[in-house]
């Protein structure tokens, strides 16, 4: 398969900070790679390499010749006075031999189908979400031998994202995408590159076999380091001892020693993310509304909404792009006026808002003084910690708390805003799209932290695993309407009678690097966990029992286990082979049915038969016998649960 990029020696230090150092990397046509890693690490600035956008300091870096290339960054650039039919045509140019109709109908189509009904709309008038929609389409409305997107699941709805996902599954060219969306890492593609640490590490596998091959590359890693510590000693102690004079044997083994010893040079332990902190004190009384109608610019979003939060509520809140999600949560949190209705907030409520998009901050304040301004000092499970100790908790080292906001990357700045609100320690959340930007590690330790708040959370979010996950129960906006649904998102699309086969491989491989290296967590509601728990009901012994003995009477004829006479049922033509239940047995007569008694296996009003607990019977001895002859274990079985089946099922007929 021929090459399409090919990174050669490749190095990229940015603000004393090592984001590709020596990398060596090949991409090939056809190839369908997601990229994660840590915010920060360097995934954003591997797409624009491979873009043209940015040069390396060192190393080069070759592409094929006449390879088209669609590039889709995090926050795209659009012009506020076009509409989004000449925004989608403009994003990219015009490829060669390519019509103005052909382009212009394909972006139509694909607006279209992302819920666009007025393509006329103009661009000043998007949210953030319908945005990101104009230049997906963009992207997407013209073909291209490889297509970049850095975070394209970012400001979109579940529909929306359910509808990149099966788009990118068609996709024939080469695919390269930076997303923290595990269940789009599960399905579309083949390859994961994982950057950090001035590497890139390349898996031939989804999201499930890199999380288990990459706990396996840990294992052998720290196996492959002790031995080198072994060998070490012992070459040490020789070289203690002092090499023999003029011996070539000496000088190699010398060489060999020192190569040794930066073998064992173990790299810095990855600083791991940590989310303490303590809720203020939570009275009796919440927030409640009632009857509330929420609009903005003079058009209504939602009706008629009443709702009592709890002390421990876990609400997650979904719908369409331009639905009302974020003016709702805006409106909750006083920012903006309800158009009618009543919000009552308790009196020890502190909210903690998390807003879909940072605030701006001084580009030349120093990280440390935007900590400092919220809070100098707060009390978490292992104490009072000051500002500096909380940044460190959160990845900012204190040799990194001294550079300015302007030098952070898009996902470092939403890391530094969440410790902006946890510094005010809030007893209520409520988060509009939390998971944009965060890489997959901080996602996991949001979801811990969240698991664990003692207080009220509202989530507005597009991740499905997010909201699996953290939420209870769901309100979908629907015509202006709040639905309720209880559960996450499963439950939401299981009422929806749509069926999914992710989840549950998503969730194992979760558990599987949790524990392994402690860093993904399995949700607690999973039903992989729920199933490990052992109940009365579903006992391996009890399972057993009862399904040898449905299975022994499911193999007996119908007439063999009554007799049917036609003047019992008149409808009834002629003999059934059913080989069914005997309540199934070809009788219509609802009469003649009700007279069956399921339990004892004979007729009130007939003459009752034998022939089901002998035959039961004499199947059972006959493999009774064998059982002894050849193994114990098979006649435990029979004995201690089969033969007290078919003894009570001839008891129980005796006994009518």
């Amino acid at each position: 398969m021929a090459c399409a990029f090919q990174l050669m020696d490749v190095s990229l230090h940015y603000s004393e900070k090592d984001l590709l150092n020596h990398v060596n990397l090949t991409i090939s046509d056809g190839d369908r790679i997601g990229v994660v890693g840590r915010n920060g690490a360097g995934k954003s600035t591997l797409l624009r390499l491979l873009a043209g956008q940015e040069e390396p300091d060192k190393g080069e870096i070759s592409v094929r010749r006449n390879l088209s290339v669609a590039y889709l960054p995090q926050t795209p650039l659009l012009r506020d006075e076009d509409t989004i039919t000449q925004a989608a045509l403009t994003y990219l140019p015009a490829r060669p031999g390519e019509t103005p109709e052909s382009a212009a109908y394909e972006a139509q189509t694909i607006l279209t189908q992302l819920g666009f009904t007025d393509l006329n709309t103009k661009v000043s008038t998007l949210s953030g979400g319908q945005r990101m929609r104009v230049a997906l389409a963009g992207v997407l409305c013209r073909e291209s031998d490889v297509l970049l997107l850095d975070e394209p699941t970012n400001h979109i709805d579940l529909d929306m994202a359910q509808w990149l996902e099966d788009r990118l599954m068609n996709i024939k060219g080469t695919l390269i995408v930076v997303t923290h969306d595990r269940y789009l890492l599960e399905r579309a593609f083949n390859r994961i590159l994982n950057v950090g640490g001035g590497r890139v590490d390349s898996y031939q596998t989804n999201y499930t076999g890199y999380l288990e091959e990459r706990a396996q590359r840990e294992e052998m890693e720290a196996a492959t380091l002790r031995k080198n510590k072994s060998l070490y000693r012992k070459e040490l102690a020789w070289i203690r001892r002092g090499a023999q004079a003029r011996s070539t044997k000496a000088k190699g083994r010398i060489d060999r020693f020192e190569a040794l010893t930066d073998a064992i040079q173990e790299a810095l332990p990855e600083e791991t993310l940590a989310m303490k902190s303590v809720a203020s004190r939570l009275g009796k009384k919440i927030i409640s509304w009632d009857h509330l109608n929420v609009a903005i610019g003079g058009h209504t979003l939602i009706r008629d909404f009443s709702y009592t939060l709890l002390r421990d509520d876990r609400v997650g809140i979904i719908g369409s792009n331009g639905a009302g999600k974020t003016t709702l949560l805006r409106t909750l949190c006083g920012e903006i006026p309800p158009e009618s209705g009543a919000i009552e907030i308790g009196d020890t409520v502190k909210i903690g808002y998390f807003a879909q998009h940072c605030p701006k901050l001084d580009p030349d304040t120093r990280i440390i003084d935007a900590v400092r301004d919220v809070a100098v000092h707060v009390y978490t499970p292992d104490g009072d910690l000051s500002a500096s100790q909380m940044a460190e908790t959160f990845l900012f080292p204190s040799h990194m708390q001294y550079q300015k906001v302007s030098s952070l990357s898009g996902g470092e700045m939403r890391r530094l805003y969440l410790l902006r609100i946890l510094m005010a320690a809030p007893n209520v959340l409520i988060l509009d799209e939390p998971t944009n930007d965060l890489d997959l590690e901080t996602l996991n330790v949001l979801e811990d932290y969240l698991d664990s708040f003692q207080g009220a959370i509202v989530a507005v979010s597009h991740d499905r695993y997010f909201l699996d996950r953290v939420t209870r129960h769901l309100f979908a906006i629907e015509n202006e309407a709040m639905v309720p649904y209880i559960g996450g998102y499963q439950s939401y699309l299981d009422a929806h009678h749509v069926e999914t086969t992710v989840k549950p491989k998503v969730e194992k491989a979760e558990e599987n690097r949790r524990s392994v290296g402690k860093r993904m967590i399995m949700p607690l509601s999973s039903p992989l966990r729920s199933s490990a728990i052992s109940t009365p009901s579903t006992r391996p012994s009890l399972i057993l029992k009862k399904s040898w003995r449905t299975l022994l009477k499911s193999w007996i004829p119908t007439e063999a286990i009554t007799q049917r006479s036609p003047s019992l049922c008149s409808s009834r033509k002629k003999p059934s082979r059913s080989w069914t239940k005997p309540w199934n047995a070809g009788c219509s007569c609802r009469k003649n049915m009700s007279r069956y008694n399921l339990q004892n296996n004979n007729h009130k009003n007939g003459e009752p038969l034998y022939a089901a607990p002998l035959l039961i019977y004499a199947v059972t001895m006959a493999l009774a016998s064998w059982s002894f002859r050849y193994s114990t274990a098979h006649s435990r079985i029979l004995y201690f649960w089969i033969l007290p089946a078919a003894f009570m099922g001839k008891s129980s007929t005796k006994a009518t």
